[in-house]
């Protein structure tokens, strides 16, 4: 079982969210549509970003 532990978000400079983790001793940066590409990522998230999460597909979903 990889070792996950959420460090926070950096913004990307066109605008975008990059989540930053350490997986296993090693810094990763994981835009919000890849997290399911990394298992485990996405529960090592805070309540705050996960609803964060969920409003950014509720907006999309309207489109």
């Amino acid at each position: 079982m990889a070792m996950i532990r959420y460090m926070g978000t950096r913004k990307t400079p066109d605008g975008g969210v990059l989540y930053v983790f350490i997986i296993n001793g090693q810094q990763k940066e994981i835009r919000e549509s890849a997290l399911k590409q990394y298992p485990g990522c996405y529960d090592a998230l805070p309540a705050s970003a996960k609803a964060q999460i969920a409003a950014n597909r509720a907006w999309l979903s309207k489109l």
